[in-house]
């Protein structure tokens, strides 16, 4: 590989002739070759985001110069249209506080902006990356910021997302709204349910998630940049604060404003642990309405067979004909790892210590990499499998009429243990609980017909005798 050298406080080091990125990010190439990942683009978009907008502010306070200023919006211009994507290299896994990210995007911004001016790469006489394209700002109040804007960026799909899930399940319990069922506790067969309850629970519990990490927004909106170093400002005028912050929301579109206390915005972890746990709070539902698909359409011949998934692909190489609930055990798989994810940003956020939370570009990648999840699986989750469910009526007529929870009608007029005691019966002979409440006498049959009216037994009331 053809190699030139550049130059940062530690002295020389070569970095790609091809490569954007300077010194240090080489360095952090070199000493981070942790996971293979690089940082999400949703990521990288909120800090070139930010150094776009730090230019405009420093500019509008005079403090930069215009030519330079104009040739670091340019260069993040372009960045921001998709260009040089494959420059921010530095692995999540990397040193405290992201300033190996922080400087990667610096560089990039540098190097470009001077070929903007006519001038070489890694001559940084003209224009630097710390001294100009890092101007008024700092790694600690720079990444905090770009966790914020990735996530607001990130959580306007996933909601989306969540909501045509929410109408998708919302559109199955109306179909399935006259199917009559067996309800089950424990396992065990319960009182009656119609299939459309199931699914409207389904869509009122992704309704509550969804609310969940709407309610996560507000706190992600208060910005801590202008903070800098520790929260004081040092090296950052007043005036730049509040033309930073006003650039940032004309480039986002997002209402954001100064947080109260810059202090605490580079100390206080809280807006992303809230997040994280919203995310995997809406992992859980989706984990247990997965489970619920499964269990549903297990067998077809020795499970419950109560609906149909889509059969998507094939399920065994040595079964044939084996269609197995695939999209259901891939969202199981999702929501195992945002729980993990959400395991690791706890960690992080109690690690901070002092003026800094050193733990932030796991939190950042953590955040990230969950809500990517999330959204990608929802969608196909919602197309490839609970559009196209279908339902067994047949057998869950069967299960219903068989039920041994039907005794529950009985228990307000023969008395529970007298129900108790019929069920029992029905199992050990396994004959009816109509035969068998019929021929003690406890009921006639017209009233025994008008009790047992299932369609009566899926809504408030008592059945009347």
């Amino acid at each position: 590989m053809n190699t030139r050298i550049e130059k940062d406080s530690m002295g020389e080091m070569a970095v790609p002739e091809a490569a954007y990125y300077g010194a240090q990010t080489a360095r952090a190439v070199h000493n981070f070759p942790i996971s293979g990942f690089t940082p999400h683009p949703a990521f990288t978009w909120a800090t070139v985001t930010i150094k776009k907008c730090a230019a405009q502010a420093n500019m509008t306070t005079g403090r930069l110069q215009p030519e330079i200023g104009s040739a670091i919006v340019a260069a993040a211009d372009e960045v921001l249209a998709g260009e040089m994507a494959d420059q921010f290299v530095v692995d999540p896994f990397q040193a405290g506080a992201g300033t190996s990210h922080n400087m990667n995007v610096n560089e990039v911004l540098a190097n470009r902006a001077l070929e903007l001016m006519g001038c070489q790469r890694g001559d940084f006489s003209s224009l630097h990356p710390n001294d100009h394209v890092n101007m008024a700002q700092s790694t600690n109040d720079v990444i905090p910021t770009a966790i914020r804007l990735a996530s607001l960026e990130m959580l306007d799909p996933l909601l989306e997302r969540l909501e045509e899930f929410e109408l998708a399940l919302g559109s199955k319990a109306k179909e399935f709204d006259h199917i009559l069922k067996s309800g089950r506790t424990h396992l065990q067969d319960a009182v009656p349910i119609r299939m459309g309850q199931e699914f409207g629970a389904y869509a009122a519990a992704i309704r509550t998630n969804r609310e969940g990490l709407e309610s996560c927004i507000p706190p992600l909106l208060e910005l801590g940049i202008g903070g800098t170093a520790v929260g004081t400002g040092l090296n950052a005028e007043p005036e730049y604060i509040t033309a930073v912050i006003e650039a940032l929301s004309v480039a986002t579109g997002f209402p954001l404003v100064a947080h109260p206390n810059l202090f605490e915005a580079m100390q206080n972890m809280d807006p992303f642990l809230a997040l994280s746990a919203a995310l995997r709070r809406t992992a859980v539902t989706l984990g247990r309405i997965a489970n619920d698909l499964r269990l549903l359409a297990s067998g077809p011949r020795t499970g419950l067979d109560e609906i149909c998934l889509p059969a998507i692909q094939p399920g065994s190489s040595i079964m044939p004909g084996k269609i197995n609930p695939s999209m259901a055990e891939m969202v199981n798989m999702v929501c195992f790892q945002v729980m993990g994810c959400d395991q690791a940003v706890l960690l992080a956020g109690q690690a901070g210590q002092l003026e800094l939370n050193v733990m932030m570009p796991l939190i950042a990648w953590n955040l990230t990499f969950s809500m990517e999840l999330l959204k990608n699986c929802v969608q196909k989750f919602t197309d490839s499998c609970i559009r196209g469910i279908s339902v067994n009526e047949a057998r869950c007529r069967k299960y219903l009429e068989d039920s041994l929870g039907l005794v529950t009608v009985l228990a307000p007029f023969i008395g529970y243990n007298a129900a108790a005691s019929i069920a029992k019966k029905s199992v050990a002979s396994g004959r009816s609980i109509r035969e068998i409440v019929l021929e003690q006498k406890l009921l006639t049959v017209d009233e025994f017909d008008r009790v047992m009216q299932p369609e009566l037994l899926t809504e408030p009331g008592l059945p009347k005798r």
